[in-house]
């Protein structure tokens, strides 16, 4: 449910370089602007990103689509011209759309960008490791990989579903990874009790157990353990990222 955004330093088109002075800019844009106004929802329904789709060139589908959203003029206007009084010389117009400095560059970079997700993910079928994914990242990889993933991309409803946070809580897989964040929490909380009652059992350890109140702290981690064993240590659960299946307990 987060909206993610960045900003890159580096080459935009073959007319201008940026280096990190962008970094210390847009967060003071970021700054000037409400809550509501960094919404993702409601920059793009207010025009202010604008979807960069594929198309074609020289007979060839250029996957654009992976760079997402990107500011406009719009934008630059009104959030940049809290910071700058002349916000289109900062932003001008080839700059928000490199292309119209050259197609070619711009099909050559966002090919590279693609061909690098594409190295990147074949790692993870390569040595096997994508079996260990959960399933919205699973498919994220086989998109990256060979471009869909059961015949759809990321622009497709069924896709993006995966990654919505309501219907991944009713997930067998989630409920699955919570378990075994319980099972592990039962685990290591059991460990804890053992060693604090091993060293309370020590007599020569008296004067440091009233030191450090170990019987006060083992009467809280019995607690932890009593409530790790419970139902509803579960629904405590839900809403966090529970636990790798495929990591053993120790």
């Amino acid at each position: 449910g987060d909206d993610g955004f960045s900003s890159a330093a580096g080459y935009i088109g073959p007319k201008y370089r940026v280096d990190h002075d962008i970094s210390l800019l847009i967060p003071e844009i970021w700054a000037r602007m409400s809550a509501d106004e960094r919404r993702a929802d409601y920059l793009i329904s207010e025009g202010y990103l604008a979807k960069v789709d594929d198309f074609e060139h020289d007979g060839q589908l250029v996957a654009a689509s992976r760079l997402g959203y990107r500011i406009t003029r719009r934008f630059v206007l009104d959030f940049f011209g809290r910071v700058f009084t002349n916000p289109d010389s900062v932003m001008p117009k080839d700059m928000l759309k490199p292309e119209l400095q050259g197609i070619n560059d711009y099909v050559d970079g966002i090919n590279n960008i693609v061909e690098t997700q594409k190295k990147i993910a074949d790692l993870y079928f390569e040595d096997g490791s994508v079996e260990d994914a959960i399933p919205p990242l699973k498919a994220l990889l086989k998109i990256m990989s060979t471009g869909n993933y059961e015949g759809k991309t990321l622009a497709h409803i069924e896709v993006r579903d995966l990654f919505d946070a309501k219907k991944i809580r009713q997930q067998e897989w989630y409920k699955q990874r919570l378990y075994a964040k319980q099972h592990h929490d039962i685990l290591f909380l059991e460990k804890q009790s053992s060693a604090i009652g091993k060293f309370l059992d020590k007599e020569t350890h008296r004067l440091e157990a009233e030191r450090l109140k170990l019987r006060k702290r083992l009467a809280v981690v019995n607690e932890q353990v009593t409530l790790a064993r419970s139902k509803n240590y579960i629904t405590l659960l839900e809403g966090s990222l529970g636990r790798d299946i495929s990591i053993e307990n120790t």
